[in-house]
């Protein structure tokens, strides 16, 4: 199973602009295993549900996002560094929340997660 560790949030103001970061690791198939894999961005708010953000498919052909967030939030990966990015634009208080890093559709695997915290 792929180890993923996020990383890239904090505190900033809306507006303002964060990049999300996310590597995979474990194993000697790790490698294998993650560019194998539809790579996603999943949020959770306090209260809420958790929600998928964005999706990228294995060899980044086909992205998909969340109403909410499309045409300022960017999914991308980098299959030689075994990695994935989500560029977060134009952040709104509403974006405040813990952001995941997941493996396959449906996930198989998350991250520890990342605060995300947007102030207004």
């Amino acid at each position: 199973q792929v180890q993923l560790a996020e990383s890239g949030g904090g505190l900033v103001q809306a507006g303002g602009s964060l990049r999300l970061s996310c590597a995979a690791s474990g194993g000697i198939f790790s490698g294998t295993m993650f560019r194998a894999n539809a790579m996603g961005w999943h949020r959770q708010a306090p209260g809420k549900q958790r929600e998928l953000v964005a999706l990228i498919t294995s060899g980044g052909g086909n992205t998909n996002y969340a109403d909410s967030v499309k045409g300022r939030f960017t999914i991308s990966r980098d299959n030689a560094k075994n990695t994935v990015y989500l560029q977060m634009n134009s952040l709104k208080p509403e974006d405040t929340a813990v952001y995941y890093c997941t493996a396959g559709y449906p996930p198989t695997s998350w991250g520890q997660g990342t605060q995300v915290t947007v102030s207004s």
